[in-house]
């Protein structure tokens, strides 16, 4: 399985996680990614992690990965 196609399934685990959980039966899949981002933004939060810069790290890995594809 090509990387790409790696990433794509571990992230459709997560989604589906979401779309599993007591809140997220109810959403779609837009509602869901949201519901995701936001928690993802909590966490850092209060784990101390700097969101806007681990995203702006995760778009430059997403271009690598494009580009390499």
């Amino acid at each position: 399985m090509a990387t790409i196609d790696r990433n794509v399934e571990r992230a459709g685990e997560a989604m589906r996680a979401y779309t599993l959980s007591a809140d997220g039966w109810r959403q779609g899949p837009t509602a869901n990614l949201r519901m995701l981002l936001s928690d993802l933004m909590h966490w850092c939060d209060a784990t101390q992690h700097d969101f806007d810069r681990i995203l702006a790290s995760a778009r430059d890995r997403y271009e690598e990965d494009r580009d390499r594809a």
